[in-house]
């Protein structure tokens, strides 16, 4: 009836070096949309698209270093090494965050660099849970 999975059988249909490979292409995918989200001057197709999404700003940092800090934490091998790769996403936040100033119509804001510090730290919290978690399955 109820076949037992024996420790060889890959978890969720994929095995774990393929499952942490995905998880990486999504982490770069979505750094290469947050650097450009970032940059991209206020009169850009992006920045309007994204304006008509109604969705706070802040909670758009928050959510979007949430899953940047997530992912590493989740996805490296060395659980030290993804968390380091998870925080620095806040050095990366900063970074964007000052290069707005380059950016036409786009203002440097301390709410934003510190909803991003929620949203890593957030991240971080919950991403070593998951990876327990995805460990014990």
């Amino acid at each position: 009836m109820f076949r037992q999975q024996n420790k060889l059988t890959p978890r969720f249909g994929l095995p774990p070096e393929t499952r942490r490979t995905v998880l990486m292409v999504l982490w770069a995918v979505l750094i290469c949309f947050v650097v450009v989200g970032s940059l991209s001057p206020a009169a850009s197709w992006v920045m309007v698209a994204v304006g008509r999404l109604h969705i706070n700003d802040k909670l758009q940092h928050f959510c979007a270093y949430l899953v940047l800090s997530a992912l590493p934490i989740i996805g490296f091998r060395d659980r030290r090494r993804g968390l380091m790769a998870g925080l620095s996403m806040f050095v990366l936040g900063i970074l964007l965050e000052g290069g707005q100033h380059f950016s036409p119509g786009r203002a440097v804001e301390l709410g934003d660099v510190l909803a991003n510090g929620a949203g890593v730290s957030c991240g971080a919290l919950l991403g070593l849970p998951i990876r327990a978690a995805i460990a014990l399955l």
